[in-house]
């Protein structure tokens, strides 16, 4: 009898070993704090806490950003103590200029290694690379989950918004990069690609047979919108800029675009709307929808088996 108790222990414990763990994985471009943007209604400083809302609420394991400056980030981690991330300036390769820095739980990762390079044939300092009209920067980080053990890279980048060749090269550069520095590592990169899913870069890494689109591979989507929105939640576009590619041993289970809004006020925000079609209890006011940021969060749910 003590023998089957402990072979059928040993059976349980193996076969919850193998089971499918799971990664929840976004990218998001922020948008850089700026002057302009505040005085329209959404500076950073009404945005930031939505965005760490957000975040939080949808449990993001790890996630890349984009666009955020030094200031925004430690603002984020004030608002999200347990993540912690990586990343450096593209303007000089510390505290300068716009981040594609990573976020992730401390308590679920252990950071193995990491580092940083341009977009450009030039990749060890900061330059502008191709056509491109600013410089651009790759985040890549090597992460162990504690619980499991499991291994994967993770890159995150920003390609440019007008380079057509530096977008192109940047796609053969990350592909190279991805060869040279993780081996035979599970990959994820995400990322603000600055093209849709019908431009030729898009296609160079998609149909590269190291990695391929989690939205192609999703086995459940919730795409309701692309992913640029120009803080205006009214506008609609099928193009998706914002991408999440994965290699194997990854399986995306569910795909999302994540359409959050917020309100704020505006001027006649204290006059209470009256309606016959809703409880006299209810008290509604007229508020502006806004959006977090100028883009929409991508967020994918991955399988794996360790």
């Amino acid at each position: 009898m003590k023998k089957s108790i402990f072979s059928f222990i040993v059976l349980l414990c193996i076969g919850l070993n193998i089971q499918a763990q799971q990664l929840n994985v976004a990218t998001y471009n922020l948008r850089n704090a700026n002057r302009g943007d505040s005085i329209n209604g959404n500076g950073w400083g009404q945005r930031y806490p939505v965005v760490a809302e957000l975040v939080q609420f949808h449990d993001f394991d790890i996630f890349g950003t984009q666009e955020c400056k030094h200031h925004q980030l430690q603002d984020l981690i004030e608002a999200m103590p347990q993540y912690t991330y990586i990343g450096v300036g593209r303007d000089d390769g510390k505290q300068s200029g716009e981040y594609a820095a990573i976020f992730y739980k401390k308590d679920k990762f252990k950071l193995i290694e990491h580092g940083d390079f341009w977009l450009s044939t030039e990749t060890a300092y900061p330059n502008k690379g191709w056509d491109a009209a600013l410089p651009r920067i790759c985040t890549w980080g090597i992460f162990k989950e504690k619980k499991t053990g499991f291994k994967f890279m993770f890159f995150n980048l920003h390609m440019d918004h007008i380079g057509v060749e530096a977008r192109k090269e940047s796609a053969k550069l990350i592909l190279a990069k991805i060869k040279e520095t993780g081996g035979k590592l599970p990959v994820i990169l995400t990322g603000d690609f600055n093209v849709d899913q019908t431009n030729e870069s898009y296609k160079l890494l998609n149909e590269s047979g190291i990695l391929h689109d989690s939205y192609e591979a999703a086995k459940f989507r919730y795409a309701t919108n692309g992913t640029f929105n120009s803080f205006n939640p009214n506008l609609k576009t099928n193009s998706r800029i914002d991408h999440i590619f994965i290699s194997k041993p990854f399986t995306v289970q569910k795909y999302g675009v994540l359409t959050d809004t917020y309100r704020s006020e505006i001027s006649d925000s204290q006059k209470e709307i009256k309606s016959s079609n809703f409880p006299k209890e209810v008290s509604l006011h007229k508020y502006q929808a806004r959006t977090p940021s100028d883009h929409f969060p991508v967020m994918v749910i991955l399988k794996y088996k360790k």
